[in-house]
């Protein structure tokens, strides 16, 4: 009974009974097939093409009637008297398969009919034709079970929308959700144009810890854990950035790194503990210098994946050809609320905030109130890619002051879509100032900013040994390809992301 319960099941493609029950269906099949002495999880399987290969190759292959071997997922089985016609899909495409009564034997069509199930892995011989409907077929003449899936797969319109359960479930995602896939792929591309472009501009690839006695690089809290034989409490990093300016003071002009960072703090559309960067470091250049890279660098990407400049991100569209629009934070809160907060001390500033309904109260400098200004009244708004420049002094501990005001620093930020996606520096090399900058982080770390810099004296003693005049970079991946792959959430290009466990929810 339960076995007629399952084949409905897959010809309706809605379940009838509770899952365990379906699960004891299949397991009756996987030993039935045992008993049979069918290995129901064989060692391997010589296919001869993907699918996708097989299809862009059809009009040779179904000409010479070439004899080819596929494997791949069933989803979709249907019977039709002697015939099942079988979907099959591997991560290239999918191809119906034709299975004959005539051509596989009357015991292999039973076994077909009765023990094959829609989810398990099959390996199909056959030949290339087309049907009356003009679809591409395979003829099989012989097939093999290479996998029993003992989980039904999920309904795809149904069964897999809960946004949640597709991200714990990954697997069962990537299957009904083939669209899924595509975007990984994508990532795997903007990841591989990256790095092309990054080795044939002369920088070399280089890997840093990720357990470090003394966490920095950005403003963050971390993550801690404990190294039992030396007794050492050690952070999971928050960023590269010192140990490979450390590079530079040892003689490497150019070095980058793809790295996972990890910051102890809120999850949301835009932020998971566990994300991924690209950080990259020139000597004897400064934050122009990276301004022109990274643009370089976007267009080579966008044109890589797309094949064109202009692309569609959450409604808006984006175009990388034209130059992207240089202005400093305090011009662009000027040209958003026609306020100069340059003028103004930190309490002149604080007011001013009042007037516009920031919350200003728990800010502690001229910068951070400039900083809230600029997240509230303009972020939002840079929907063109725009360099955000000139940051104020007192919110970038690692940059250098700014050769025109010293009230601010040589730094920027590049906005896409509204999304910050990346942060740059003429890298701070003076080792007294560098000492001085942290010192006043230490002050603000016991005043209550608890994401403020550690002292790393190690770091200053690098700096004593001379770093030449450096620009720095560091872009998140993850926010790239959301915007690349007009993706909603980060969740949505990070395969695995950070979920609350199951019983919290």
């Amino acid at each position: 009974m339960a076995d007629n319960h399952e084949q409905n099941r897959q010809k309706s493609e809605q379940p009838q009974i509770p899952l365990e029950e379906l699960i004891k269906t299949r397991r009756r099949k996987l030993a039935d097939l045992r008993e049979k002495n069918i290995n129901p999880y064989p060692y391997k399987f010589d296919r001869t093409h993907m699918i996708g290969e097989a299809r862009n190759n059809y009009d040779e292959l179904s000409s010479k009637e070439t004899p080819i071997k596929l494997a791949g997922r069933i989803m979709l089985k249907r019977k039709m008297g002697k015939v099942f016609f079988v979907d099959i899909h591997d991560m290239t495409g999918k191809i119906q398969t034709y299975v004959k009564l005539d051509n596989v034997g009357k015991d292999n069509f039973k076994l077909f009919d009765k023990k094959i199930d829609l989810g398990d892995i099959i390996g199909v011989e056959g030949t290339l034709f087309t049907t009356k409907t003009g679809e591409m077929t395979v003829m099989v003449a012989q097939f093999e079970l290479l996998s029993k899936a003992l989980h039904p797969l999920p309904d795809k319109h149904a069964g897999l929308t809960d946004k949640e359960q597709r991200y714990r479930r990954r697997y069962a995602d990537l299957i009904v959700n083939p669209e899924v896939r595509d975007t990984f792929i994508a990532r795997s591309k903007i990841i591989n144009s990256i790095r092309e472009f990054l080795n044939g501009r002369g920088f070399l690839e280089v890997e840093t810890p990720i357990l470090q006695p003394i966490y920095g690089g950005a403003a963050a809290k971390p993550f801690r854990t404990h190294h039992n034989a030396l007794d050492l409490e050690l952070f999971l990093r928050i960023a590269d950035e010192l140990y490979l300016k450390r590079l530079i003071v040892g003689g490497f002009d150019k070095v980058w790194e793809l790295c996972k960072d990890f910051r102890n703090e809120g999850m949301d559309r835009l932020h998971n503990p566990e994300f991924s960067m690209v950080e990259l470091y020139w000597a004897y250049a400064d934050y122009k210098d990276i301004m022109a890279l990274f643009q370089d660098m976007m267009r080579k990407v966008v044109f890589d994946l797309h094949g064109k400049y202009k692309i569609d991100y959450e409604g808006m569209e984006l175009d990388f050809e034209p130059d992207f629009k240089e202005i400093s934070m305090v011009d662009a809160v000027k040209e958003a609320t026609g306020v100069d907060l340059m003028p103004l001390d930190f309490e002149a500033a604080k007011a001013k905030a009042r007037e516009f309904e920031i919350d200003a109260d728990e800010l502690i400098s001229w910068g951070k109130v400039v900083e809230k200004f600029f997240e509230e009244k303009v972020e939002p708004k840079l929907v063109q890619p725009t360099f955000i420049k000139d940051f104020p002094l007192d919110i970038s501990p690692l940059a250098k002051v700014h050769r025109d005001n010293p009230r601010l620093t040589e730094r920027f930020e590049c906005y896409i879509g509204g999304l910050e996606t990346g942060n740059a520096f003429s890298e701070l090399n003076d080792p007294d100032d560098q000492k001085a900058r942290f010192e006043s982080q230490v002050k603000a770390r016991e005043a209550g900013d608890e994401e403020a810099h550690q002292l790393d004296e190690d770091y200053i003693t690098a700096l004593m040994y001379g770093m030449p005049p450096t620009g720095g970079l560091g872009f998140g991946i993850d926010r790239l390809i959301m915007i690349l792959t007009n993706s909603h959430s980060i969740r949505d290009v990070i395969l695995f992301p950070q979920m609350r466990p199951e019983k919290d929810e």
